[in-house]
């Protein structure tokens, strides 16, 4: 169930090499194979580690033990024993109400970057507290960060525009002594993203984001309401939570919705194209893919990725673009990668 942590040729190629800003891959709805949930979970072994989980176990129509997604309650227990388990963390929890993401997909995100910093250097995944990792948005959840030192090493640098969120993330950073691993920052304007964020002299190996994916509260609700048909679970006789994975407004939704707040992210990326290797984020809507795609170029992009993830029924993306050529990632891997020793 657990796949080994060893230092591997990346499974999947995220995509070819290409200076044109569509270059695509279309994966198989799996998880990837470094992916640790693969197959179904160890519900008995789950509970050893985390009793909490047993009062969340249901039968689903299937058979087989699961838990019921539609109580936030246990999509939070479940989350807290699955970090626990796989990842070693002892204590993890999150203000009510606030997103409570599906594990699973969140580590495909960091398994699949790790591949593409893998390709410019010689196969070999980068590892170790010399690798710098910036997740925009991290939300209180910290999920990345906690992740993405697991199972690389990296050193990470959250940020987060909501002050209860960076509390709670402080919260889970230092009850599992982690705070010369994972540093957190406030983005004070609310209206940037990496703008004002950033010192100077910091770079970051990778960058990675889970923008607000929709552009109203509304439009927030609407989803949430087809997650519920596809479960099953649009039961009118029972009172269901407004959002299954919980969230805050700015978790969900922004002004101008999806593409409005990578659009900016490209933009305000233009200002610092040399603080970041690779910078990236979750595209939930393939067809805001084409609009993405003509900002990155009209941006003067260097390189640009769109690469495919599936975790089940489920088709997710993320799109990764850099700023550095040939020679500057060369120069770049060099100095910051070559002495590494895996």
């Amino acid at each position: 169930m657990t796949t080994p942590r060893k230092s591997v040729a990346p499974g999947k190629k995220p995509a070819t090499s290409s200076a044109a800003p569509s270059a695509t891959v279309k994966e198989k709805a799996t998880l990837h194979p470094r992916n640790r949930h693969q197959g179904r979970y160890d519900f008995p072994k789950l509970i050893k580690s985390s009793p909490e989980l047993a009062e969340f176990v249901i039968i689903n129509p299937y058979g087989k033990e699961s838990i019921d997604f539609a109580n936030p309650s246990a999509v939070r227990v479940f989350n807290r024993a699955l970090l626990k388990s796989f990842y070693g963390v002892a204590h993890w929890d999150i203000p009510a109400d606030y997103l409570c993401p599906p594990i699973p997909g969140r580590a495909d995100y960091l398994h699949f970057l790790a591949d593409l910093l893998a390709e410019r250097n010689e196969g070999v995944i980068p590892r170790g507290a010399s690798i710098k990792a910036l997740d925009i948005g991290m939300g209180a959840n910290c999920v990345y960060p906690l992740i993405g030192h697991s199972d690389y090493g990296w050193q990470f640098l959250g940020s987060d525009i909501d002050p209860t969120a960076i509390a709670a993330a402080t919260a889970i950073v230092k009850s599992n002594s982690l705070s010369k691993v994972i540093t957190l920052r406030l983005q004070a304007n609310r209206k940037q993203i990496l703008l004002d964020l950033l010192k100077s002299d910091e770079r970051f190996d990778v960058c990675m984001c889970n923008p607000p994916f929709h552009s109203s509260i509304d439009e927030a609700q609407r989803g949430s309401e087809r997650k519920w048909r596809a479960l099953g679970k649009a039961d009118p006789k029972r009172k269901l939570p407004v959002l299954n994975f919980g969230g805050q407004s700015q978790e969900l939704w922004c002004e101008g919705g999806e593409i409005g707040f990578v659009t900016q992210m490209i933009n305000e990326s233009t200002r610092l194209p040399k603080q970041v290797f690779w910078f990236s984020t979750l595209v939930s809507k393939a067809s805001n893919l084409p609009l993405i795609q003509s900002t990155l170029k009209k941006a003067g992009v260097a390189e640009s990725r769109v690469i495919e993830m599936g975790q089940g029924q489920k088709q997710s993306r993320f799109v990764a673009w850099t700023f550095l050529d040939k020679a500057q990632q060369e120069a770049w891997r060099q100095e910051r990668w070559a002495s590494i020793k895996n």
